[in-house]
């Protein structure tokens, strides 16, 4: 299973890729705005030329340039997603946003609007993330529509008192018997169970936070252990092997 962070920030993406464990970066404009962006003065022109971002009638939000630092980190999937809630506005951002890079994800909300969009920008060979999943039926209208990727949201089912994992092993059972190519992205992760839990699904991959990749090679028996093996160590009285 392949692990993405779910992160806009900068520095928390450098780290947890430092690993050598991570594969991809998810965002949304929550996180964009938790790390900084926020509308800037620009004139008409370039706000028209920059239709990937939310606009307000005299600026356009910043950030534009904190994705494209994040494209230049990342060498795997980076999903961005669009603001536009209709068709042909979640088209044109689509369109805007994969010119950034390679790497490019445009990230749509799972609507008959977007589902709209996914079908037009996968017809224009564009890798598309459908969000904001909570049902096997949205699932299955994402895979039909020809999404590359499937997020269902469990921490949110979750919190609203259904059960996350339920609806994930829907998805998987219908993708499964008509052998879609949609990938489930497990999304809406809060913990390192729910990683566990993608895993033993058969997810594809799990988008977390850094939080929560740090937590993943933590355990206290571990450090037990450690601590055990460089005192006896010190004791012996050995030399360091190098």
């Amino acid at each position: 299973m392949k692990l993405f962070i779910d992160s806009a920030n900068l520095e928390e993406i450098k780290t947890a890729l430092s690993w050598g464990m991570v594969d991809g970066c998810t965002t949304n404009p929550t996180l964009a705005a938790k790390n900084g962006a926020s509308p800037v003065r620009s004139n008409p022109a370039q706000r028209d030329a920059v239709p990937t971002l939310e606009r307000t009638s005299n600026g356009v939000n910043d950030f534009l340039p904190i994705a494209k630092q994040i494209l230049s980190l990342v060498p795997g999937p980076v999903s961005l997603e669009v603001l536009s809630q209709d068709y042909a506005g979640m088209t044109r951002e689509g369109v805007a946003l994969a010119k950034l890079g390679k790497n490019v994800v445009v990230k749509l909300p799972t609507t008959i609007e977007g589902l709209k969009a996914c079908r037009a920008l996968v017809n224009k060979k564009i890798r598309v993330n459908m969000t904001l999943v909570f049902s096997a039926l949205q699932a299955l209208l994402v895979a039909k529509s020809g999404a590359t990727y499937v997020s269902p949201f469990v921490g949110r089912l979750d919190d609203a008192g259904h059960d996350g994992n339920e609806v994930v092993q829907e998805i998987i059972e219908i993708y499964d018997n008509y052998g879609f190519k949609t990938q489930v992205l497990y999304a809406s992760v809060r913990s390192p169970l729910h990683v566990k839990q993608a895993a033993l699904m058969g997810c594809d991959i799990a988008t977390c936070p850094f939080s929560v990749l740090e937590k993943l090679v933590q355990h206290p028996l571990t450090d037990t252990g450690l601590s055990k093996f460089l005192s006896d160590w010190k004791k012996s009285g050995l030399k360091p092997l190098v």
